[in-house]
């Protein structure tokens, strides 16, 4: 009877004391509501940080110079025409530029100059490598060496003709009307050469070659004017090779064999100006400015 009594009160106890502590248990949440906020918080603290870090990283990036042509976002006009480089390469639209409005690119007028033989028609930029010293060879020594060529050759005819048994009719002319008949011939001769050296004339490979070759004599040394060994002048054919890929990159854009090789260059002349920069820091310097290129598109991680 005792312990019915006992066990049928304890249960009494126990139910009571189920009832009593359900309502505090929910009634008391602050802990696990406090937790949800701050998840609510941390997460939205981590969504504003990774904004802003993606803000902050695109101003960098719109900053931050191009590895491909050197210059920062905005300075590539200014720049770029001021430096060296871009005023030794040839400009196309000044080079096809007509001076008169019904004029067209074959028809500009030319450079009067005044040779032995007479005036010649020379073109305004040369092709082919016709440098200063070529030009005197082809328009002032050798018209008149070959009219002194030609005068010898009728003053050797004569003479045999009047030793020959069947002697021929001399020619009428004199010395002086010969002279002035072979000087029209080397004349005329001067002016067709020079049409065919123009520049003008000359394709893309053509204007390519004479760009190379004024990158060499600009930035070589004067007592070894065509020293292609020199790394500034490397790195300015690398620089001339990088820009005509970017512009051709730009129109075919699906071109992946030639962005791979716009990578191989870029990593090329960074590797070359490194070393030039341990060699000499005021050469290294120099060229920078001569190029058009910040320190930043050249130095530490390259990314394209």
């Amino acid at each position: 009877m005792f312990r019915s009594c006992t066990s049928s009160g304890s249960r009494a106890v126990a139910s009571s004391s189920q009832f009593q502590t359900q309502p505090s248990a929910f009634l008391h949440t602050t802990s696990a509501l406090s937790s949800q906020a701050s998840k609510r918080i941390g997460l939205r603290n981590k969504k504003l940080n990774i904004a802003n870090t993606s803000k902050r990283l695109a101003e960098a990036a719109k900053l931050r110079p191009s590895v491909v042509l050197g210059t920062r976002p905005g300075e590539e006009e200014t720049k770029w025409k001021k430096c060296e480089l871009a005023q030794v390469l040839v400009d196309e639209e000044k080079l096809y530029q007509s001076t008169a409005a019904k004029t067209t690119r074959f028809s500009v007028p030319m450079v009067r100059e005044q040779g032995p033989v007479g005036t010649v028609h020379l073109p305004q930029h040369f092709g082919h490598g016709v440098g200063p010293a070529e030009k005197q060879l082809l328009f002032e020594k050798l018209p008149i060496a070959t009219v002194n060529m030609s005068m010898s050759t009728h003053s050797m005819k004569a003479h045999i003709a009047s030793r020959s048994l069947n002697p021929q009719p001399a020619n009428p002319l004199t010395q002086e009307e010969l002279f002035d008949a072979e000087s029209k011939k080397e004349l005329q001769k001067s002016n067709l050469l020079a049409k065919a050296l123009d520049l003008r004339n000359a394709n893309a490979g053509g204007i390519a070659f004479e760009n190379r070759r004024r990158i060499i004599l600009a930035f070589s040394t004067p007592e070894n004017p065509y020293d292609t060994g020199r790394t500034e002048v490397q790195v300015a054919l690398i620089t001339y090779k990088i820009r005509n890929l970017w512009e051709h990159l730009k129109r075919a854009k699906r071109d992946v064999a030639n962005r791979r090789g716009l990578t191989k260059l870029v990593h090329q002349r960074a590797k070359l100006l490194r070393y030039l920069k341990g060699v000499s820091r005021d050469r290294y310097e120099t060229l920078l400015e001569q190029l058009a290129l910040d320190p930043e598109s050249v130095e530490g991680e390259l990314v394209l």
